[in-house]
């Protein structure tokens, strides 16, 4: 995002970096809107979901040194969750699903499910990208740590550690989303 003025300019606009991090943040959540695959009616709540996770992802692996900043500001209102933390879009976002048939209750538990599942992911993805998301929770958290050290009490852990570091976040994010589908799926008409 460019503003194309000084740095210190700004602080003609806005009180201090709190808020400018606050509207920057806004800013980025409510482009969502304008992505291509939110331009499209998608023909079922299975197809809305996947449109909504994966323009956050894509939002959040395209600015990951943002992500932070957007999981970690206070949300408009306190019973919002990141990483879908306006009141515009989680109104937009409870609506779909209730105009896909769901019911009050599972609407509500779709929302925070599914932003569970889409918070964690986008987590680990973004962390496995070298972006300290510990910091940004935590301005005195300990970044340094030795990857081997104690493993030795876990020989299985050490064993598969290769296994473990390898990046399938692509086919991880697909499996974790029809799964969470499927899990939906189910309990929607209980």
């Amino acid at each position: 995002m460019s503003l194309d003025v000084e740095a210190m300019a700004l602080y003609n606009y806005v009180s201090g970096r709190e808020q400018l991090v606050s509207l920057a943040v806004d800013e980025l959540i409510d482009d969502l809107f304008d992505e291509e695959l939110m331009q499209e009616q998608p023909e079922s709540w299975e197809a809305f979901l996947r449109f909504v996770a994966t323009a956050m992802r894509d939002l959040a692996l395209g600015h990951p040194r943002m992500f932070p900043l957007m999981i970690t500001q206070p949300p408009e209102a306190p019973w919002l969750r990141p990483p879908l933390r306006s009141v515009r879009w989680v109104d937009y976002f409870l609506t779909a699903l209730t105009e896909y048939g769901f019911s009050d209750d599972r609407v509500v538990d779709t929302y925070k499910a599914f932003t569970s599942f889409l918070l964690g992911q986008l987590v680990l993805e973004v962390s496995a990208m070298g972006i300290d998301i510990a910091s940004a929770v935590d301005e005195d958290a300990d970044a340094d740590s030795d990857e081997d050290e104690g493993l030795s009490e876990y020989p299985t852990l050490k064993r598969l550690q290769g296994k473990l570091a390898e990046d399938h976040s692509d086919r991880e994010f697909d499996d974790g989303l029809d799964d969470l589908i499927e899990r939906i799926r189910a309990i929607k008409d209980t």
